[in-house]
């Protein structure tokens, strides 16, 4: 079966990319710098992480690479990303499509596929109203509330996990100075889980907490100073989370931050429900932290006192975590056992043969 794999990239990764891979010259090069980085790799499919002959993945949303690929197969300077993006799929004889930029590429283009392609599958965690993706033979995700959803859209919409990445085995082994970890995004949009960090960095003056954030445009613009003289006080980070916030990390370097942390904290942000395990539960677990998150209804082996802990507020998140700290041997155990359990069920050849299922039935 030849698979043709598409991602997307978030902008600040994007920004880091470009660093990262400023030297490459080629579509491989580029690509294989991205790959190493293993950004979203609990995402990618077993053959692609193998590098199976018939597999083939790129960003397609990720400029440069794309018109390298371009530039090395005789496409004109003027062909859109969409276009290069098709020539891809043609070159390849793609047979099995699989999407997780499904906004970006809608059913508009399922409709341009090459007669190749007997399958067309899409991932799409979040609802999107205004999105038309009914002509993917289905839409995936891990949150049941979302398949919901879809459903209702007029897609068909099945359940499918992210996967163990197996490089995690290297993180996580040593010494974990940092007791509390928060990696993702902060803005407005994420009220619940602003309280959550405000009362957590009160932990700071007892505890080594760090908390690397994805600040948005607005936050950034508010906390310059300029902004300061703008009415964008809302926008503003609390002066409690200001004090310990750092740059945003990625790929490796969050494995790596993963692997020296006793807690890594997480909070939802409503999209699905009481639905929980986004992919930061995975990455916690998967490098052997202890995953705090909230309380809601979790895969299979997250569960609370077992293999994670939960709190039931934004403001019962600093007790737990610090009740956590303070019986860290007993708690520590409980990151161990998350991580043989995750590596346990949750394995790439599982998430395949998961994936290969659901392509039988479409």
């Amino acid at each position: 079966m030849r698979l043709f794999q598409n991602s997307g990239l978030y902008p600040s990764y994007l920004a880091y990319l470009n660093r990262l891979a400023r030297d490459a010259t080629s579509f491989a090069a580029r690509l294989s710098i991205f790959m190493e980085d293993r950004f979203g790799a609990l995402h990618v499919l077993e053959p692609v992480l193998e590098g199976a002959p018939e597999a083939f993945f790129t960003n397609a949303d990720d400029e440069i690479l794309q018109r390298l690929w371009a530039r090395e197969h005789g496409l004109p300077v003027k062909a859109t990303l969409e276009d290069i993006l098709l020539a891809q799929i043609e070159q390849q004889r793609t047979e099995v499509f699989y999407n997780s930029d499904p906004i970006r590429y809608p059913s508009s283009f399922v409709r341009r596929l090459p007669g190749s392609v007997r399958t067309a599958l899409c991932w799409r965690a979040v609802p999107s109203r205004t999105a038309d993706l009914t002509a993917y033979g289905a839409v995936l995700g891990n949150f049941p509330t979302i398949a919901d959803f879809w459903r209702k859209q007029g897609c068909r919409a099945e359940l499918l996990y992210p996967a163990y990445d197996p490089v995690m085995a290297v993180y996580g082994t040593g010494e974990r100075p940092i007791d509390v970890l928060f990696v993702g995004g902060y803005s407005r949009h994420h009220r619940e889980r602003a309280k959550t960090l405000e009362s957590v960095a009160t932990l700071a003056r007892t505890h080594n907490v760090a908390f690397h954030l994805d600040a948005s445009r607005l936050t950034r613009l508010a906390e310059s100073p300029l902004g300061r003289l703008l009415p964008l006080g809302k926008h503003r980070r609390p002066p409690v989370i200001a004090e310990i916030a750092r740059s945003a990390v990625f790929g490796r370097k969050l494995y790596e931050l993963i692997g020296q942390s006793k807690v890594v904290l997480n909070g939802a942000i409503d999209i699905a429900g009481r639905d929980r395990g986004n992919m930061r539960c995975f990455e916690a677990m998967g490098c052997g932290a202890l995953l705090v998150s909230d309380d809601g209804n979790y895969p299979e082996g997250m569960q609370n006192g077992v293999t994670i802990e939960t709190y039931a507020s934004s403001a019962d998140a600093a007790s737990v975590v610090s009740r956590c700290l303070g019986d860290w041997p007993r708690h520590a155990e409980i990151a161990a056992r998350g991580r043989a359990e995750l590596v346990a069920r949750y394995g790439k050849s599982r998430q395949w043969q998961d994936f290969l299922a659901i392509v039988a039935q479409v």
